[in-house]
């Protein structure tokens, strides 16, 4: 066994590593962008290295930094984690080259799977079973297009290279094929640097299952039974389990015989994952990919069958033996894995970025995360911030763990999808176990929102209660007190400062005590008390929650069961004119929704455009958005250029409304 080990990944993964490695006793390695310099998973090794910029293309993606840190420090073995150079099959050949052990497949495996189109090729010629399609040599958008016609309409078009839904379109009517495909290759290209593309029959009413392999440089190759992931958002898993739910004994036997067939194939002799789709209602299964390296969800199989996923990859790196046998692995009760990410769910999964200003995880989950209060949350790097585990014996034991954990979770500084899990382990059709990839689609058609709260009021109680450090005697007197005639209530109108027209009155009672009057003139009663730094108790109509509650940088974050508020609540006197005024959004005005990278204006001063046109598209934490005119007009003003960084509510572009 090797001294020690340098972690080429970042964030809840690195830790996770970190933690494994320490209990083995390994010295670990550390590498970090300028932008987690200060990160958890930095100051969690024993040493870190600087290796370059916050673009992962000048730092986690730099094979040549990744190797010179590794022969500075004298790294005895290099753990990639997942994403970045982890299915590089360059980096496997250099760790071979230098006498680095890589904690991974051989290269010659890594590159077999690389490709989905070669991979589909080697699948079928091990007797995996397949989707029909088409993974030729000519990629022209003509003979895609009639490739597709040929196999039938609706079609799925894929990028051969990378995953992560990018480069993924599905087509359903002749009308959008030629361009569905030509946007699948320019994603491709920008994501993976390869836009070819392959075709298959887009099947009905698909469940994701996926099978982990582990296997040791001396020929052996296990299943760890197999996982369902059928609940994804533009083809990105949020909500994974272990076992899969409802298969038939022998869909199950299928599965682990398909996957352990095509590991054999090609040799492979470290953790990995074979993935398949499969229709719901039959449950024929079809070869999907490979992942040649550790998946995000390995947790859920790691909590039904004791083994710690990380450990044997690094003894199987080591050149060990897998220490038992395929009937040594046993299945024990059922686990879910919820994705936390930093995303704004009612808005169509937006990315959000800010300082994690709460974390508090309830005890009761595992909890794999690289974050904690104060860490600064960037749009460089994939918004996927923890991951929550519940096991339980049975499913909805397990289930209903998690949603109860979910629940308890307190977080707050930016946006994250805690709400919308809980929603979706509590559907009735997660409950049944009868999830497809269409779930989100199905349960949620005009897309999920956010349970409706009187947050402003909420709010505006909870920051004018706030305890303040008073510097004089007369500064520490309540404000009831100074705000108004003895004998008549205060009143201080409190605004939201991102929606000026939402505005709250409230009248103070005695300390602590509101009556609350909203825009629409109804009163309710309001108690705030702060029972600690970060929690305060509001009493709203003799109804009691507890929330915890953070204020920063003028905005009023609560959280608590089943409610989340984020509200920029200012008194009216402390909103400046021109904020108010100039900030609003307008149909003239084309601006980033959130931090990110310009990556392409598709118009010029003077262009005539109608509604709907693609006038920017943006990038932040790796997704692609297409910023669209909201009425017919005329560009008057190009306010950026191509590949600028810019902040959320930066003007990108300004219209001349047409006439009427």
């Amino acid at each position: 066994m090797f001294d020690s080990l340098l972690i080429a990944n970042r964030g809840e993964i690195a830790c996770r590593i970190i933690r494994t490695a320490r209990r083995m006793g390994l010295a670990t390695i550390a590498v970090h962008s300028d932008a987690d310099r200060d990160a958890l998973h930095v100051r969690m090794a024993d040493r870190a290295i600087a290796i370059g910029g916050a673009a992962a293309s000048d730092s986690y993606l730099r094979l040549d930094r990744i190797m010179a840190a590794a022969k500075a420090s004298g790294a005895g073995a290099i753990h990639p984690g997942y994403g970045f150079l982890s299915e590089r099959p360059e980096l496997a050949r250099a760790c071979e080259e230098n006498g680095i052990a890589f904690v991974g497949p051989n290269a010659r495996a890594i590159a077999a799977m690389g490709a989905k189109i070669e991979a589909k090729r080697l699948a079928e010629e091990a007797g995996v079973p397949c989707i029909p399609g088409y993974s030729g040599e000519d990629q022209s958008t003509d003979n895609l297009a009639r490739a597709a016609r040929e196999i039938g309409l609706p079609v799925m078009v894929k990028a051969s290279a990378g995953g992560g839904g990018k480069g993924m379109r599905a087509v359903h009517d002749e009308a959008g094929l030629e361009a569905a495909i030509d946007a699948a290759r320019t994603e491709a290209e920008r994501a993976f640097g390869d836009g070819r593309l392959l075709i298959e029959k887009l099947v009905r009413n698909p469940r994701h299952v996926e099978v982990q392999l582990i296997g040791d440089r001396h020929g052996t190759l296990l299943h760890l039974f197999e996982r369902d992931c059928s609940v994804q958002r533009n083809h990105q898993k949020l909500i994974e389990e272990a076992p899969a739910p409802g298969l038939l004994p022998e869909t199950r036997e299928r599965l682990f015989e398909a996957a352990l067939r095509l590991g054999r194939a090609i040799g492979y002799d470290s953790a990995g994952t074979v993935e398949f789709v499969m229709d719901a209602a039959t449950q024929e299964v079809h070869f999907l990919e490979m992942n040649t390296r550790l998946q995000v969800e390995h947790t859920v199989t790691e909590e039904i069958t004791g083994l710690d996923l990380v450990e044997l990859q690094l003894r199987a790196a080591a050149g060990e033996k897998l220490a038992l046998t395929q009937d040594e692995v046993t299945c024990n009760g059922h686990a879910i894995q919820a994705r936390l990410t930093a995303e704004d769910a009612s808005a169509g999964f937006r990315p959000d970025t800010g300082k994690v200003l709460l974390w508090s995880p309830p005890a009761e989950l595992r909890c794999d995360a690289g974050i904690e209060p104060g860490a600064e949350i960037g749009a460089a790097y994939d918004s996927m911030i923890a991951k929550l585990i519940a096991h339980g014996p049975d499913r909805d034991a397990a289930r209903r763990k998690l949603l109860s954990g979910l629940d308890r979770l307190e977080v707050a500084g930016l946006a994250t999808t805690r709400l919308f899990l809980r929603d979706a382990l509590a559907s009735p059709d997660f409950a049944s176990g009868k999830v497809t990839t269409d779930f989100i689609a199905r349960n949620w058609p005009d897309g999920w929102k956010a349970p409706k709260a009187d947050g402003l009021a909420l709010a505006a109680a909870a920051l004018a209660s706030r305890p303040r450090a008073a510097a004089t005697p007369w500064q520490a007197l309540s404000g009831f007190r100074l705000l108004a005639q003895a004998g008549c209530p205060a009143r201080v109108t409190y605004v939201d400062a991102a929606a000026p027209e939402s505005r709250v009155v409230l009248e103070a009672r005695e300390p602590g005590n509101w009556r609350a009057l909203g825009t629409d003139d109804e009163a309710q009663e309001i108690a705030a008390q702060w029972t600690g730094p970060d929690r305060v108790r509001i009493t709203r109509d003799g109804v009691a929650e507890s929330f915890a509650a953070a204020h920063h940088d003028g905005r009023m974050w609560l959280c608590g069961p089943g409610t989340e508020i984020a509200c920029a609540v200012l008194p009216l006197g402390d909103l400046g004119q021109d904020r108010a005024a100039g900030d609003g959004a307008s149909p003239e005005r084309i601006a980033a929704p959130m931090p990110g990278l310009v990556v392409e204006i598709r118009v010029a001063a003077g262009d005539k455009v109608a509604k709907g046109d693609t006038l920017v598209v943006m990038e932040s934490m790796k997704l692609l958005m297409e910023l669209k005119a909201a009425a017919d007009g005329t560009v008057a003003e190009i306010a950026a250029s191509e590949r600028d960084t810019v902040e959320a509510g930066r003007l990108l572009v300004r219209l001349e409304p047409a006439e009427g």
